[in-house]
């Protein structure tokens, strides 16, 4: 069989990004279009293949057997595309490394080990993109970048993946200093205050919501969904609102003080940061420096 010559890039990367999440909610968001013109995309697509890639299971869309099969194969050819242009790019003497990057870890650890990297590689441009978890995987598996840092994917999302643990990281329940509720039972204090959550698909999310509910208080209404720290920031300093956050985030606030950790009295909001990659990638040189730059500076203790 022929590919149909209207299965256009657009078609296809709207395919993965949705296998990836489950969601047309949370991908058109992070593509910058509505979500019946993501629908759309989908639907056009489906119809060229003449196959229905996904079924609906609750509020997630789920992959059919067809589904799989186009996504094992799709996946591969866009990474193969994009190597080819990389490639390109590195016969010109452009020498290039993509590197996705969570909120998390680029506030500290990241930039030191950026100038680090410059100064072994001056030639090489260090390309980095911060976004959420699944938007990072999803450029991680088509090739647009070579590895991704940050909190380690869940189980189902591991599939041709590899995960190093570097150093794990507590999410913090934080708010402003001097805040009225700082010295009561967390409990008390997240029911009295307007609360800030990381947003649906996150991957902290899970972890937040099986704390509130360990605590009674899980059909609490947040005010606010962001992993964002200028919009965090300033929310829980112009106000008395709590925010659940990961502490590599919020690690200047939290020195300068402007910032304050509320106790929850939980260990089990801490998660494995580490370097996310391609089992079959290739790892050219100035990648594995990179690596065990990172390595040498959690080693160093440069994440806190």
């Amino acid at each position: 069989m022929i590919m149909h010559p209207a299965i256009k890039l657009r078609h296809i990367r709207a395919f993965l990004d949705i296998a990836a999440e489950g969601n047309m909610t949370i991908v058109a968001k992070a593509q910058g279009i509505t979500q019946p013109a993501l629908s759309r995309t989908l639907a056009e697509l489906e119809s060229l293949l003449g196959a229905p890639l996904f079924y609906r299971e609750g509020r997630k869309l789920v992959l059919t057997p067809s589904g799989k099969l186009f996504r094992q194969h799709a996946s591969v050819g866009v990474q193969a595309f994009e190597r080819a242009v990389s490639a390109l790019s590195v016969d010109r003497g452009e020498g290039r490394l993509e590197v996705g990057v969570l909120p998390s870890v680029a506030t500290r650890l990241f930039p030191r080990v950026a100038l680090l990297f410059n100064q072994m590689y001056p030639q090489t441009v260090l390309s980095v993109t911060t976004g959420p978890n699944f938007f990072l995987l999803n450029g991680l598996r088509r090739g647009t970048q070579e590895i991704m840092l940050g909190r380690m994917p869940r189980a189902e999302e591991m599939a041709d993946l590899t995960f190093e643990h570097l150093y794990d990281e507590d999410v913090l329940l934080v708010a402003r200093a001097g805040h009225p509720m700082a010295g009561a039972p967390a409990e008390q204090a997240v029911a009295r205050s307007p609360l800030i959550l990381p947003p649906e698909g996150a991957l902290i999310r899970r972890a937040v919501d099986d704390y509130l509910i360990s605590i009674g208080l899980g059909k609490i209404r947040p005010a606010f969904e962001t992993v964002a720290l200028p919009l965090g920031r300033r929310i829980c300093l112009d106000s008395n609102a709590l925010w659940f956050i990961s502490k590599g985030v919020i690690l200047e606030e939290l020195d300068r003080g402007e910032l304050v950790a509320l106790p929850t009295g939980k260990t089990s909001l801490a998660g494995a940061i580490g370097i996310t990659r391609r089992r079959e990638a290739d790892n050219p040189q100035p990648l594995d420096s990179l690596c065990q730059l990172l390595r040498d500076a959690v080693r160093d203790g440069l994440n806190n």
